[in-house]
């Protein structure tokens, strides 16, 4: 059967976002790596440093929360790569730091301006892609976040390996996304000429929604409000293992067991794998109940989180297993998540959805890291951070749960005839 040329336009610009953004997280999840040597060489406590990944996550949400309304109004294509250029300059600037007030100062707008990626690809390939694929064109996507996570930790413990300091760490991976956004900012469109056309028929029919409005259309919507919640527990357990595990597996004197620090890299191979599994089956299995999917997902977390807690770390086979399952099962609900604001609020409200809702994830990531940190200070055991990662699944599992028992509001269905797909 002959591929029509719109469909390998569809693919062309799917795998294209999913290049881009398989390379930035080397300007975000890099900071857990070089939290050793910069602890160290700056003698900054991990309290001090958690609210150093405060201040980054603080400034992801604020960006989120502007950028995805930014992305309904304007071209996404240019959001993503403003905010991938100009994350890798002040990657840069902090390698050249030497206080933890300049490294807060630059991390917090690094966060700021790394969300200009998401929420717009998100748009942009919610431009290209229709109801019936949604789930799975999301779980390519949220995948190939999952998978940057992979690159960054594959090549942070290489550099660690060859014995280069943590300044490196903000310096040379970063640099692959320079070329990988020159290539998105090249070739990739922000929607289809046809849908172009139908766009420009559509708003000669209905007046374009103002910045306002669609906020307001997303805020008195309370179940997308309350997924948002769950949603913001399910980043907190993520954030956590993303920032705390390689600090945990690192040790007092990791050099003396090197291989054990790639037990890390199946965190992120299960994320992976669990945000393309996830997207896939919500809309197979699931029936594209993607409640039922986050449900099973978080539950499941909130276990293998209590399984890593009581297992010795020293067991490389057994911790290897729970880092892949605990990948696996927090990160790919996510795959779940994202579909839910065009299929919640309507294609116009995509982007100021998607926004929302990671901004509402970061701000409960941003006040898991301080918290996680001091915890560590206290217990004296980063062990500890996975029963505070298990009660956050918990209640992202339980919030799910209260959620699909409520039947459609009258206010969600006069938000329907309001704001139609």
């Amino acid at each position: 059967m002959k591929t029509s040329p719109f469909r390998k336009q569809q693919w062309k610009m799917l795998l294209l976002t999913m290049l881009c953004y398989l390379f930035f997280y080397t300007g975000r999840h890099n900071f857990g790596w070089a939290v050793k040597g910069m602890s160290a060489a700056l003698d900054i406590s991990y309290s001090t440093i958690g609210w150093i990944s405060f201040a980054m996550l603080i400034g992801y949400a604020i960006g989120q929360l502007i950028n995805g309304n930014l992305a309904d109004k304007f071209s996404p294509k240019m959001m993503v790569v403003t905010g991938a250029y100009l994350s890798i300059l002040t990657n840069i600037a902090i390698s050249f730091s030497s206080t933890s007030g300049m490294i807060m100062l630059l991390w917090g707008a690094n966060g700021f301006f790394q969300s200009m990626a998401w929420a717009p690809g998100a748009k942009l390939i919610n431009n290209w892609w229709g109801e019936s694929e949604r789930g799975k064109a999301f779980g390519f996507y949220t995948m190939a976040a999952g998978l940057s996570s992979a690159v960054t930790y594959f090549l942070s413990i290489i550099l660690l390996q060859q014995g280069f300091e943590w300044r490196m760490l903000f310096r040379l991976p970063i640099l692959l996304l320079a070329v990988t956004a020159t290539i998105f900012l090249i070739f990739v469109k922000d929607k289809p000429e046809k849908e172009s056309e139908k766009a420009i028929r559509s708003m000669e029919e209905e007046p374009e929604l103002s910045w306002t409005t669609r906020y307001g259309l997303v805020f008195r919507n309370p179940k997308f409000m309350f997924i948002s919640v769950a949603f913001g527990f399910e980043s907190m357990a993520r954030y956590g293992l993303i920032f705390w595990v390689p600090v945990h597996f690192l040790g007092e004197n990791w050099k003396a067991n090197p291989g054990n620090i790639w037990v890390t890299f199946l965190l992120p191979v299960g994320m992976a794998l669990g945000a393309l599994s996830f997207g896939m089956l919500s809309d197979t299995l699931f029936k594209k109940d993607r409640l039922m999917a986050i449900f099973v997902g978080m539950f499941c977390s909130a276990l293998i989180s209590i399984l890593i807690y009581f297992t010795p770390g020293h067991n490389i086979i057994i911790s290897g297993v729970l880092m892949l399952l605990a990948g696996f099962c927090v990160y790919g609900p996510q795959a779940c998540f994202w579909p839910l604001s065009p299929d919640i609020l309507g294609n116009r409200l995509t982007g100021t959805g998607i926004g929302f809702m990671n901004m509402c994830g970061y701000i409960f990531a941003a006040i898991g890291e301080p918290l996680l940190g001091y915890v560590i200070d206290k217990t004296g055991n980063s062990n500890s951070i996975f029963i505070v990662i298990s009660i956050a699944c918990l209640l992202s599992a339980l919030i799910i749960f209260l959620i699909k028992t409520r039947k459609l509001t009258k206010l969600e269905k006069l938000k329907v005839l309001i704001n139609p797909r």
